[in-house]
């Protein structure tokens, strides 16, 4: 991983397998149980949505990434940058363990628009957190201005292309408002 010291790359890939090891004890499908594996996957309201390795939500992990690094210029300036994208690949695989236990799976179908949700597949989750990575290595090289633009594009993108982002499942999570989730079917 580029401006990543080998040690940091260790300590990263040994927290990626220590989240699938994780998932796959909390019972996880490793993959898809529909038996397939796909780059991408587009259909929102599919039994393949958060199965493959990338869907319209991998969008927001790379925000996550962005994030997670502007986060950690703040509040750990001194720290070498392994260890900041160390804590955040912490973060992401605490928030991906906790987005496939009973109560947010059930949390997701009640108000949002992810209708029949059964969790994620390992190879999503570790994707997810992939996506998560490659924004905070990208973060770290780019003006802080050009990842608030790409950002600000990506959550316009996904709201014009599926009536879903970051921003509005975040929303959706914490204080579900009716009038969005009706919106939301609607596409």
């Amino acid at each position: 991983m580029a401006g990543i010291s080998r040690k940091g790359s260790l300590v990263a890939a040994a927290l990626l397998a220590l989240l699938a090891a994780i998932l796959f004890a909390m019972g996880r499908p490793p993959i898809c149980p529909c038996g397939t594996v796909s780059l991408w996957h587009g259909v929102v309201q599919s039994n393949q949505n958060s199965q493959q390795i990338s869907d319209w939500y991998s969008f927001s992990h790379v925000i996550h990434g962005f994030l997670f690094f502007g986060l950690s210029r703040l509040l750990l300036r001194r720290q070498p940058l392994w260890v900041a994208l160390a804590l955040a690949i912490g973060i992401e695989g605490a928030w991906e363990i906790l987005e496939n236990s009973p109560i947010i799976i059930d949390r997701y179908r009640e108000v949002t628009m992810a209708y029949g949700y059964s969790g994620d597949s390992i190879l999503n989750s570790v994707s997810d957190t992939g996506f998560m990575i490659l924004g905070f290595l990208a973060a770290s090289r780019m003006r802080w201005w050009v990842t608030v633009l790409i950002a600000i594009a990506f959550e316009l993108f996904t709201l014009w292309t599926i009536r879903d982002n970051l921003t509005l499942n975040v929303l959706m999570l914490v204080s579900p408002i009716e009038a969005v989730k009706e919106w939301q079917a609607g596409g």
